[in-house]
C-alpha cells in the first residue's frame, strides 16, 4: 500500500468554510472529514482554508485573508501532523502579506496556497505587487500552490522567479494541460498537482510521466469539492505507469518539495 499525501485540500474549521457542494447530504465535520480521508489511506493533507465570501472594501478583503490563515493554524493544532497548512497572501496588501510569510516561516510553515485569486478579489499573477510578495516567498524558501488561470500570466510569474517552487493546481483539458507541459519544459521549478479536471482523461498521466518523469507530479484531490477516492483510483489503478512512479506521485515528491528541494 502506498503512503498518500494529498497536496491539495481545503479543510474547514466551521461549517461556513466547508465548500463541498453536497454537504447537505454528507455529515461533515473537521473530525469526520479526517476520519474519512484516513479511511482512504491518506496519511497527510496540505492546503489552504478558503471561503466564498466576496468583499469590495479592501479592509474587508484583508480581514478575510487573516481569518482564513488563522483557521489554517487552528486546524493544524486540531489535526496535528495530519495537516500541513497553506497560507494566503494578496497583492493589494504587500506589507501585510510579507509579514504573513515571515510569521509562517517562523512557525515552520512553508506552503502558500492553494491561492484562488478569483475568490479574494484579484487575478493577475504577474501583478508587480504580487511579484514583490513572491520575492519574499523566495527568500524564505516557500512553496507556492496556485489555481491555474490565465496562461500568459502564469508564464510570466514562473519565469520571474526561477528559484521559487511552484505547484500548479489542475491539469485541465487538453490545451491547458499541454501549456502545463510547456511550462515544465522551460522551468524546472514548476510542478503539477492532479486535482480537479484532467486526470480522468485517458492517457494524461502517462503523457506527463513520459514527458518529464514522475518527479514533478504531485497527488491532489481538491477535497471537499472533489471526491478523493476518484483521484486515488486514477493513480493507483493506472496500469500505464510503474509502481515507483505511483510512489513518487502519491508522497515522495510532496515530501521532497516541502522539505526544500525543487
Amino acid at each position: 500500500m502506498f503512503e498518500i499525501i494529498d497536496f491539495h485540500t481545503h479543510p474547514f474549521l466551521t461549517d461556513g468554510q466547508n465548500i463541498c457542494n453536497h454537504k447537505a447530504v454528507i455529515p461533515m465535520t473537521t473530525a469526520s472529514s479526517k476520519e474519512y480521508l484516513q479511511g482512504l489511506a491518506i496519511h497527510k493533507i496540505c492546503g489552504s482554508v478558503v471561503s466564498t465570501d466576496c468583499y469590495t472594501e479592501p479592509g474587508d478583503m484583508w480581514k478575510k485573508i487573516q481569518r482564513n490563515n488563522a483557521s489554517a493554524y487552528a486546524l493544524q493544532e486540531r489535526y496535528g501532523d495530519f495537516y500541513i497548512p497553506g497560507i494566503h497572501v494578496h497583492p493589494l496588501f504587500v506589507k501585510e502579506s510579507c509579514e504573513e510569510i515571515e510569521k509562517a516561516a517562523k512557525a515552520g510553515v512553508r506552503l502558500i496556497g492553494e491561492l484562488v485569486p478569483y475568490l479574494d478579489g484579484w487575478k493577475e499573477y504577474d501583478d508587480p505587487a504580487f511579484l514583490e510578495i513572491l520575492d519574499v516567498a523566495e527568500a524564505y524558501h516557500m512553496v507556492v500552490s496556485f489555481h491555474s488561470s490565465d496562461e500568459d500570466k502564469m508564464d510570466n510569474m514562473v519565469k520571474s522567479h526561477p528559484d521559487l517552487t511552484f505547484v500548479a493546481a489542475h491539469p485541465g483539458e487538453y490545451s491547458a494541460f499541454m501549456r502545463h507541459l510547456e511550462r515544465m519544459k522551460h522551468s524546472e521549478n514548476y510542478h503539477l498537482d492532479l486535482s480537479g479536471t484532467g486526470l480522468f482523461r485517458h492517457g494524461l498521466l502517462k503523457r506527463a510521466v513520459d514527458t518529464f518523469g514522475a518527479e514533478r507530479i504531485v497527488f491532489g484531490s481538491d477535497f471537499p469539492i472533489c471526491n478523493p477516492a476518484m483521484f486515488i483510483g486514477g493513480v493507483m489503478l493506472e496500469t500505464l505507469i510503474t509502481d515507483r512512479d505511483k510512489e513518487k506521485i502519491f508522497s515522495l515528491n510532496a515530501k521532497r518539495i516541502l522539505q526544500g528541494g525543487i
